[in-house]
């Protein structure tokens, strides 16, 4: 059957680049809603428009009539039952990528923080774990931890993990330029590691890197040595400026990836 009758199924570059749009709207959606409560409503109310649509097909009228009541006053009601859930989705929104370079936040200045504080944590064998969120929200580990809301600085930092602090055994959580939560509890990586030297912050690391695309920087307390784990792979022996370079975005094709095995892989 010849397509000239059916010109709907022939998209043109306009219709093309309507689809690419709006297929990327919806994945920066439910990237943003990704380890949220928030997805759990929408499938919620996905669901409730599925049946809402079954009943019309098989003309449920009570249950068509209820579900229409529902949609009617249910944005009201969802306002005020889910307004800590929206009042975080904004807080998100305000700290995302996007709204950060709107808004000229220089992460040069937080990477700069994160490499000194790492810095003196070296020089004094604490250890200290530190997570540095990126497109994927790293929401879910908050509660293992304590919230907090505070601006990234290498005092702060180095205080958080000075030894039998409140805090210190866990991982600090840092978003943008705010740390936003500490003594974390971080998933350990699921593959075997072969080098038996790794420790749990560095198990940990590496889990975490294999989960989302947090950059997570860890100071040994045994060697004092300074790793970095992005992607699976672990950094291991770098200095505090290549992981300020490596946070501020210049400095990943500099460095070389080693595994927890010591094979080297490209950046």
């Amino acid at each position: 059957m010849p397509l000239d009758r059916f010109p709907f199924l022939v998209p043109d570059l306009r219709d093309i680049i309507e689809i690419l749009l709006v297929a990327f709207v919806i994945y920066r959606l439910l990237l943003f809603l990704a380890g949220t409560r928030a997805l759990q409503i929408l499938l919620g109310l996905l669901s409730l428009v599925l049946l809402y649509f079954v009943a019309v097909i098989f003309k449920l009228n009570m249950i068509t009539t209820l579900l229409g009541l529902i949609f009617t006053y249910g944005a009201f009601a969802a306002v005020v039952v889910f307004q800590p859930e929206l009042r975080q989705a904004l807080a998100r929104l305000g700290t995302s990528r996007a709204i950060r370079f709107l808004t000229n936040t220089d992460k040069h200045v937080v990477a700069d923080e994160i490499a000194d504080a790492v810095s003196r944590l070296a020089r004094n064998g604490t250890g200290a774990i530190i997570a540095v969120e990126g497109e994927v929200s790293l929401n879910d580990y908050l509660e293992t931890g304590t919230e907090m809301q505070a601006n990234v600085s290498a005092d702060l930092l180095a205080t958080i993990f000075t030894p039998y602090s409140p805090l210190h055994d866990g991982a600090v959580i840092v978003r943008g330029n705010q740390i936003i939560a500490a003594g974390c509890v971080l998933p350990l990586t699921q593959f075997p590691v072969t080098d038996k030297s790794l420790g749990t912050r560095h198990r940990a690391a590496l889990g975490l890197s294999e989960e989302t695309d947090a950059a997570v920087i860890v100071v040994s307390e045994e060697t004092s040595k300074i790793s970095i784990a992005t992607r699976g792979l672990l950094r291991r022996g770098v200095t505090a400026d290549q992981v300020g370079d490596a946070l501020a975005g210049g400095g990943r094709q500099t460095l070389a990836l080693s595994d927890a095995s010591g094979k080297a892989s490209p950046a």
